[in-house]
């Protein structure tokens, strides 16, 4: 009589106070693999983890679930007759460990790699904070050179050729340009909010009054992780371009900063000094006024004695 072989049975259901994004990332640590080929186990229909277990290993395999907030199951399969004359062994299983203590090897999708690919044109992928710095300023400085160009030559066919079709070409072109520079932007800042894990819905965030001058300066500071994500693998190392670019758009950023600060500054000290000038002009005329008054009292006095 053959032993009696146990299978994993799995139907997207979770552990009380798990979310399902934890159990996804949790799940494809332990299967090492991709969590978006993970995230097709969730379904809501059965599917069979592992297959011709022993029940002693059925429970290893359970146990090792149950820790990553899966709610899985054992259930016992049906003894079937194989021919092993006929079976060709895979060479993929032939070079695994045979030890019950290995970790579930089953294949859920392909194997994620190391680091994601980059591509500043798109809304998928995730960057770091340096890299989100770098393309930023490459982006602004860019930007002001289209700007300054188009506005010269705008300038230069407008005193040269005095035309309004080329004046309503132009001004239709730096719309278009603009509308390009800002769906750019928000891709860059999409990607950045990928990798500290949150959606790229979130950055409407900056149309929302006070939280909306402070949403930037929270994708310029806070890390994202080293690990892969529901947005895919860690973006790749940061190069010494990147982070040369990133320390200037910092820099950059400070003395914008302190130059605020200055003319706000010499604005309020020339607002005081005129207030300062005003009130002693006021005064001066009013010690002006009041003295004829006080020669005039003594003679008025002494034509009432005669």
């Amino acid at each position: 009589m053959s032993e009696t072989r146990y299978k994993i049975v799995f139907d997207g259901t979770l552990l009380p106070g798990v979310e399902k994004a934890t159990a996804q990332l949790n799940l494809a640590e332990l299967f090492k693999s991709d969590a978006a080929a993970v995230e097709r186990l969730f379904s809501g229909q059965q599917v069979e983890l592992k297959r011709d277990l022993t029940q002693a290993d059925a429970q290893r395999y359970l146990e090792a679930l149950k820790n990553a907030g899966i709610d899985a199951r054992i259930e016992s399969e049906q003894a079937l007759k194989l021919d092993l004359d006929a079976v060709t062994p895979s060479p993929r299983a032939s070079s695994l460990s045979e030890s019950p203590y290995a970790p579930p090897q089953a294949a859920v999708g392909d194997a994620i790699p190391q680091y994601a690919a980059l591509n500043v044109f798109s809304f998928e992928g995730r960057i770091g904070r340096l890299r989100y710095l770098a393309w930023t300023l490459v982006l602004t400085v860019a930007m002001l050179a289209v700007v300054g160009v188009g506005a010269f030559f705008g300038i230069l066919s407008a005193a040269v050729f005095n035309s309004t079709l080329l004046t309503g070409l132009g001004i239709v072109g730096g719309i278009v340009v603009f509308i390009g520079f800002l769906v750019v932007s928000i891709q860059i800042s999409v990607q950045r909010l990928h990798d500290l894990g949150w959606s790229g819905w979130l950055w409407l965030l900056n149309f929302v009054p006070i939280v909306g001058s402070i949403f930037p300066l929270v994708l310029m500071v806070s890390p994202g992780s080293n690990v892969a994500n529901r947005y895919g693998a860690p973006p790749p190392p940061n190069t010494t371009a990147v982070k040369v670019l990133s320390w200037m758009w910092v820099v950059l950023i400070v003395v914008l900063i302190v130059g605020m600060v200055a003319g706000g500054l010499s604005s309020l000290e020339d607002r005081y000094s005129e207030t300062s000038y005003s009130e002693s002009i006021d005064s001066s005329s009013a010690d002006e006024d009041a003295e004829p008054a006080d020669i005039a009292a003594p003679v008025e006095s002494e034509s009432e004695q005669e």
